[in-house]
């Protein structure tokens, strides 16, 4: 086991006990339960879960984070794809969605093609998906449903297949850690969600777009993405970052998960719904835990291939 592995799961463990800690005083205290406090219990319960599925991902190193990505890109497609309209002349493309990009995208990452894995979804899908769906005559919304699914492969399967990518890049003295970047890059991400939320709750009045999610202030805003970047900069042993340098990453992958969890209110929005699904007890879908990912982990990943790698 890497050794650095144990102060970060001891760590993750500390504060998942305090909050379970915390969340039933809580509870002892109102003496019945309430919807605020009930949803706090159920999300507390829903990241003990997701933090043991991590963790046993991350004993199995690449095989481990590839099938679990790979799981996470299925059910998130499958829960985009439900809110779009489809036709019958759709099937075949969403078969191949599913039963084709998903396995050939995570067998890229597997086997480090870098240069296909790259290109493989936004130039030869994304030329093709269109042309197949031409080939069936159906006109009707052609644009719309296109559209549709090409961004719910863009963000599924693409982007979140970037997380396990992580580990096929070749960082001068950093051999057998990159597993730790995965962790850095998710605890900083996440941690940065947490803080808006927080943030935004006690000090929010300026909504950043009202119409797009109302709860997102400037003010949560700038104290997540603030304390966020502190965080990085305390986990830099994680990383071969430089404090400084672990801070400023930190703040560009929370900045870009702020925009992928706009963007994908966006669309539900566009959809009339709440939640991506009801996967996760407390969370929504696997999309709504997820969306933050979907726009830092691209960034994150060619940052660090673009300066840190040889």
């Amino acid at each position: 086991m890497i050794p650095e592995f144990l102060p970060l799961i001891g760590g993750l463990i500390a504060v998942l006990v305090t909050a379970s800690t915390v969340s039933g005083i809580l509870r002892w205290r109102a003496g019945k339960p309430s919807p605020t406090l009930t949803n706090l219990n159920d999300r507390i319960n829903a990241w003990w879960v997701m933090v043991a599925v991590l963790g046993i991902a991350f004993l199995f190193g690449m095989g481990g984070l590839v099938i679990l990505f790979a799981l996470i890109s299925f059910f998130s497609l499958r829960e985009f794809v439900t809110l779009t309209d489809t036709r019958r002349s759709d099937h075949w493309i969403l078969l191949g969605m599913f039963g084709i990009i998903i396995p050939a995208q995570y067998w890229l990452v597997w086997t480090e093609w870098y240069g296909l894995f790259t290109i493989f979804i936004p130039v030869y899908c994304f030329l093709m998906m269109p042309a197949l769906t031409a080939l069936h005559g159906d006109t009707d919304n052609f644009l719309e449903r296109i559209a549709a699914q090409q961004w719910a492969v863009m963000i599924s399967v693409y982007c979140m297949s970037h997380v396990p990518a992580l580990l096929s890049l070749n960082i001068p003295g950093f051999e057998g850690r990159k597993l730790l970047l995965v962790a850095f890059l998710m605890i900083t991400v996440q941690g940065s969600d947490v803080l808006q939320y927080i943030w935004g709750k006690l000090f929010g009045k300026h909504k950043v777009a009202p119409n797009v999610s109302p709860s997102k202030t400037w003010e949560g805003l700038i104290g997540g993405l603030g304390s966020a970047s502190l965080l990085g900069a305390a986990l830099w042993w994680l990383t071969p970052f430089t404090p400084l340098q672990a801070g400023m990453v930190a703040f560009m992958a929370g900045a870009m998960g702020f925009l992928g969890g706009l963007v994908a209110s966006a669309i539900k929005r566009d959809q009339g719904v709440k939640d991506w699904g009801h996967l996760i007890e407390g969370h929504g879908g696997m999309l709504d835990r997820a969306d933050s990912l979907v726009f830092s982990a691209p960034i994150f990943f060619h940052i660090v291939r673009y300066f840190w790698t040889v």
